[in-house]
């Protein structure tokens, strides 16, 4: 490798070997050819005419085509380029020189965004599955997760102050639930993936028209053709010379949706390293600061929320290119489009393996958990304990007085004087309360203060989580190496 030359960070350190492909030269030039194949095989389908009334394209011509769909010679299509300054023409001139039968007929009736167009819209579809895949697999990993901490009582948090207790795995599900929410968006997004078709230079399909003598029927036929041997079930049914740019936006907002999740996750997951109740994997040998080496910093959490910030911001990219093409087309979509699709992808990728791997890795210390949540269950238990001096014949008003009053003074002694809560022994000292000391700490059972949590975990896994993963078993099992 050479070290003289800028590279991206995505290809070095963080996406894929799999996505990085998805986006390479060769992936877009192969998927080139093969809509080469696809327009003659299409065209010969339709009985396409010579001048002599013979067939256009011949079954002969098709089969070189197919024989050299996959030997590019990239030399003479590079040497070309530099004469024609035109790369989609560069690449038939070059397929040309392998196929000398068929060189004649390749991109016959075709504009440059015939391949450009719909090789993109095929390349973010298959980027979109591997993104599904790894979301689903995410999904998977941290549905363990909760279901083997769905009883563990936590300190729960609004505004990250203590509030009432859950649990581990409860909090674990409201992760889920987010990337479920992804997933949907991206089903939907998958669903609606149509190509540009064979469209003309200004989406009039004017050429073909001349080609098929007038016959309407059979230049909307070859957009179906075209669409199914690609994989497709349709192609948009109007467009420019290229397909809405507005398709882009979809496919990154889908990214940014899946970025913004791992973002919250991450976050949880650093401010419970913090906390040191939850930590993310670190190996044995892993430096956590050059500077401070008892340090264990939450670096792949942080990559995370890193990496999900640039996903979030690139949606602006392909909202402004979308905005601003003109009419029929113009080409500033281009340069940009190059950088800010495969980046936002690639960038994914990296993110949906980063939190594969954390939350299949992370370590729970439960006496730590366990020891918080006792510090402050007194504050949460004074509701049932007023209940229970009411029951016994006490004035809930008073009572309510009573404890706000003791409350302060306990929250003093631990803010102020650094003491630990003795908000039960306050309690018990006062005489309006007929509990004692002993019994007051014998209820401080925290199960008995994370209502449905451990329910409602079994719940959504089983009756929301299980028939996604039931239904998507073939992917699952995914493991992820990320590059330190």
């Amino acid at each position: 490798m050479s070290n003289d030359k800028y590279t991206s960070p995505l290809s070095e350190r963080y996406a894929s070997k799999e996505m990085q492909y998805i986006f390479s030269p060769d992936k877009k030039f192969k998927t080139w050819r093969k809509l080469w194949i696809a327009l003659a095989e299409a065209e010969n389908e339709l009985e396409l005419k010579n001048e002599q009334g013979g067939p256009a394209v011949t079954q002969e011509q098709i089969e070189e085509l197919k024989a050299h769909a996959d030997d590019i010679n990239y030399d003479v299509a590079k040497e070309r380029e530099k004469l024609v300054r035109h790369d989609v023409m560069s690449h038939v001139y070059a397929y040309g020189v392998q196929c000398p039968k068929a060189a004649g007929i390749i991109h016959l009736g075709a504009t440059s965004c015939y391949v450009g167009d719909n090789t993109d819209v095929i390349i973010m579809t298959e980027a979109l599955e591997l993104v599904r895949k790894k979301l689903i697999n995410v999904i998977d990993e941290l549905s363990r997760f909760a279901m083997e901490y769905r009883e563990l009582p936590t300190l729960a948090f609004t505004h990250f102050q203590p509030a009432q207790p859950t649990t581990v795995g409860k909090r674990a599900t409201l992760w889920i639930q987010e990337f479920l929410m992804d997933l949907e968006d991206l089903e939907y997004v998958l669903s609606t993936m149509k190509l540009l078709g064979s469209k003309g230079t200004t989406g009039t399909q004017a050429s073909f028209m001349e080609l098929f003598d007038g016959d309407e029927e059979k230049v909307k036929k070859l957009d179906q053709l075209i669409a199914e041997k690609m994989g497709f079930s349709s192609c948009f049914p109007v467009s420019g010379q290229t397909y809405s740019r507005k398709l882009d936006t979809r496919a990154v907002n889908v990214l940014a949706g899946i970025a913004a999740s791992a973002h919250k996750f991450s976050n949880d997951i650093r401010l419970l390293q913090h906390l040191k109740e939850i930590e993310e994997p670190f190996e044995k040998n892993q430096i956590g600061s050059s500077a401070m080496a008892y340090k264990r910093n939450p670096m792949r959490s942080e990559r995370i929320a890193s990496l999900s910030r640039y996903v979030m911001a690139d949606v602006t990219n392909t909202m402004f290119t979308s905005a601003c093409q003109w009419f029929e087309r113009t080409l500033d979509d281009s340069a940009n489009k190059r950088i800010s699709i495969p980046e936002a992808f690639l960038a994914a990728d990296g993110i949906l393996d980063l939190v594969l791997n954390v939350v299949d890795g992370l370590v729970v210390y439960d006496k730590v958990i366990e020891k918080r949540l006792l510090s402050e269950l007194p504050f949460m238990a004074t509701e049932n304990i007023m209940m229970d001096a009411v029951k016994a014949g006490g004035n809930r008003q008073e009572l309510h007085e009573k404890i706000r009053t003791l409350s302060m003074e306990a929250g003093k002694n631990v803010k102020e004087y650094g003491k630990e809560n003795n908000l039960l022994d306050l309690i018990a000292a006062d005489d309006e309360f007929p509990m004692g000391a002993d019994e007051l700490k014998a209820a401080m059972q925290p199960e008995k203060y994370t209502g449905r949590a451990a329910s409602q975990v079994k719940e959504f896994i089983a009756e929301i989580v299980q028939p996604v993963l039931d239904a998507n078993k073939d992917i699952l099992g995914l493991k992820a190496e990320i590059n330190v």
